[in-house]
């Protein structure tokens, strides 16, 4: 079995996978944010984190016997690139080396981000084989990325950034309209069960796409004035998610025509949004759009189980 711990600064999470990719436990515990707040600091994200590890590991320790653990897999950064780092990944990093060593098993290292990527393989029926290119579309709280994607023989990904958000990401966009009207962060299922109610006109906000770079803070500025000058709030909401969609359906289009690649996976807490799915679907006809299943594309353990699973199993081949 295959223990795995994500500490990200919205959840605590762990999962245990078997050796066949059996998903046996997915714990998970969202961290407490106070009403009003747009987040926490990273110092008072990691005292949570280490309030929260040792209950979630004797939730999984009640069904299953760790001793029989073959590795444990963690985030220990937010992307696969040098300098990436965030204090908050040192909770789950810590519990899993001390895990580690007790049991005298491996520990495998990811980034949250690679941790995203394997959720949306695991949760879809995408499966690339060896050499193949797709986009990886990453929106959430601290992500706004489009990455050219291709699985080398290993197992292992190779991840180029190819288009990104300049400013403010798409979760934030989301949040800090959501905390605007009054919901509790992180607010992306309230605001998108807010902008469902809601039938009337929505005002359309310009976009900003300058080649590979995509804007959110001008159309976040644009919103916010709006509802002080008493915009509904289901209009606000609705808004917000008509404005992701369009902007990614732009970036999206030109990466298309520019690369001929077509495969497109979706992850990160925004993709979870129904109303941006039905957007892209019905406007990137051409495009083989791949969604990581609702549960999973919020933070969650369950894609670091899954890769750790996924280079164990090639180093035993390999051997």
């Amino acid at each position: 079995m295959i223990l795995a711990i994500d500490t990200s600064c919205y959840t605590t999470s762990m999962a245990l996978m078997d050796m066949e990719g059996n998903l046996l436990s997915d714990q998970r515990r969202v961290l407490d944010v106070p009403l009003g707040e747009r987040g926490l600091s990273q110092s008072e994200a990691l005292f949570q984190h280490h309030r929260n590890l040792p209950l979630l590991i004797e939730k999984v320790a009640q069904d299953y016997d760790l001793r029989n653990l073959a590795a444990l897999g963690v985030s220990t950064r937010p992307r696969p690139v040098e300098g990436s780092y965030m204090p908050v990944f040192l909770g789950g990093e810590q519990t899993a080396s001390v895990i580690a060593a007790s049991l005298r098993v491996p520990l495998h290292r990811f980034s949250h981000q690679e941790g995203h990527m394997m959720a949306g393989l695991f949760s879809s029926e995408f499966r690339p084989h060896n050499g193949h290119k797709f986009f990886l579309v990453h929106f959430s709280g601290g992500t706004s990325e489009i990455l050219l994607a291709e699985k080398h023989g290993n197992g292992d990904y190779l991840l180029t950034l190819y288009a990104y958000g300049n400013d403010l990401h798409a979760g934030q966009f989301v949040d800090r309209i959501g905390v605007l009207l009054g919901l509790k962060f992180p607010t992306g299922a309230a605001l998108e069960r807010l902008a469902a109610q809601y039938q009337g006109e929505v005002p359309k906000i310009k976009t900003w796409v300058k080649g590979k770079e995509f804007s959110f803070s001008g159309q976040e500025t644009a919103i916010r004035r709006l509802v002080e000058k008493g915009l509904p709030h289901g209009a606000a909401a609705r808004a917000v998610e008509e404005t992701i969609a369009r902007t990614m359906i732009k970036v999206l289009s030109n990466a298309m025509e520019e690369t001929g690649i077509f495969d497109i996976l979706l992850v990160g807490g925004v993709m979870s949004n129904q109303l941006i799915a039905d957007r892209l679907k019905r406007k990137l006809p051409t495009a083989r759009l791949w969604f990581t299943a609702s549960r999973y594309a919020s933070d969650n353990a369950v894609g670091i189980a899954a890769i750790t699973r996924e280079n164990l199993c090639n180093e035993s081949y390999g051997k």
